[in-house]
């Protein structure tokens, strides 16, 4: 089994050290034991492969703790690639519901520049009145709750 330093598995796995510890701190994966005798810790290839699995499941929009129950599925051979896709499923319908609120928002926003003069005294600017819920050009809510404060 070939070992590497922390550093050379980040690099292989195309993340940075820092990542590779925040994933051992989340539990994702292990942290190889230190050495008695003092020295690096080895990290063997299959953390790079579970390293790239995060970061690919990351990319897709999979939360942490998501990305954790898909590599849990993996781990077990009786899971059926129906739970994979099912998850999945869930993941594409949350993607399409954002898109949808992105959408909103765009366009939302171009009806407030458009209606904006661009110049002149703050208390013309239409942005502004629209955001304070003012007369004028109205900002359709969208249908999610506010998650910021």
């Amino acid at each position: 089994m070939k070992m590497m330093t922390i550093g050379k598995a980040a690099g292989k796995a195309g993340v940075g050290v820092e990542t590779v510890r925040f994933y051992e701190r989340q539990g994702l994966i292990e942290q190889p034991p230190k050495p008695i005798n003092g020295g690096y810790r080895d990290y063997p290839e299959e953390t790079v492969r579970r390293i790239r699995f995060i970061r690919q499941a990351r990319e897709l929009g999979f939360s942490l703790r998501e990305t954790a129950e898909l590599l849990s599925l993996n781990a077990d051979p009786s899971t059926d690639c129906a739970d994979v896709r099912e998850r999945a499923q869930g993941k594409l319908l949350e993607v399409e519901r954002k898109a949808a609120q992105l959408d909103r928002m765009r366009l939302a926003l171009e009806r407030l520049i458009a209606a904006c003069p661009g110049q002149g005294a703050l208390k013309a600017c239409s942005i502004i009145e629209a955001l304070k819920g003012g007369e004028g050009v109205a900002v359709k809510p969208t249908q999610d709750k506010e998650t910021t404060p």
